[in-house]
């Protein structure tokens, strides 16, 4: 059976263990985990502590759910890397197989040499970390992620394709196509209207604003046709303002129900 996942943002509102619960009842075999804030402040489960481990993998062995990816790192000149070392070591602890970070640095070559200062610390604890761009961040394309990632150059360093910020920032099939398999370390799946809301939209739909796959116009067929056979996929679906009256357990059923007819088990 192909694996599907399911990154947190969908369902943000669920901690460990009830999010690995639900996401197993609804058919997932992956889940992501935010355990670092995605901005000050911001919702996330810290994974901090020997107990919080043992709950955690506790609650994947008896749900039979794997986890994917744990995120969010924002990778910024004054982001502390070495801050990191303990919360990757227990994340590789849990079973993570890759950390999702976005690029926030104007200085290119900077961010290049951080970026790849990071894989190096993900790879003492079997890591890899997926670079993810989006149009209201600096590394807003996927072409400009490419360059940060093969300028980094690590093996372990690839990029995370969300089919609405790939979308958005003008990405297409085509471009895909053009992406070496090995630099394309995961792939988070909705899907959207047609029509762009501005920079000023951006954000909101993204955190809140997105639908089911299949329910909008984003070319989702060929987007997964182009990319590689066995690129892990996850759903990624905030629907807090696009389907306000569903719950968390209806989100994640309805999300993986609606993946699995684009992209059957």
């Amino acid at each position: 059976m192909r694996r599907l996942g399911v990154a947190h943002l969908t369902v943000l509102e669920l901690a460990p263990p009830t999010l690995i619960e639900f996401a197993a009842q609804a058919g997932y075999q992956d889940v992501g985990i935010r355990i670092l804030p995605a901005a000050p402040g911001a919702i996330h489960y810290p994974l901090d502590d020997a107990a919080t481990l043992r709950r955690w993998r506790h609650a994947l062995a008896a749900a039979g759910v794997g986890v994917h990816d744990v995120e969010f790192v924002p990778l910024t000149a004054e982001l502390r890397l070495d801050d990191l070392r303990r919360p990757l070591a227990l994340a590789a602890e849990l079973g993570a197989r890759r950390l999702s970070v976005s690029g926030d640095d104007p200085d290119r070559d900077r961010l290049a040499e951080r970026f790849g200062a990071l894989c190096d610390i993900a790879a003492e604890h079997g890591l890899g970390v997926d670079l993810e761009f989006m149009r209201f961040r600096v590394v807003g394309t996927l072409v400009h992620a490419l360059d940060i990632v093969t300028r980094a150059g690590r093996t372990n360093g690839r990029l995370l394709v969300d089919v609405l910020h790939l979308h958005r920032s003008g990405g297409t099939a085509p471009m895909l196509t053009q992406v070496p398999a090995h630099r394309i370390g995961s792939v988070q799946l909705c899907d959207a209207p047609a029509r762009d809301p501005g920079d000023a939209g951006l954000v909101e739909e993204a955190r809140e604003g997105r639908l089911f796959p299949g329910e909008g116009e984003l070319p989702l067929a060929e987007i997964l046709a182009a990319l590689p056979a066995d690129v892990p996929i996850s759903v990624e679906v905030p629907t807090g303002r696009s389907h306000p009256g569903l719950t968390a357990a209806q989100r994640l059923a309805a999300s993986a129900a609606a993946a699995r007819r684009l992209w059957p088990a």
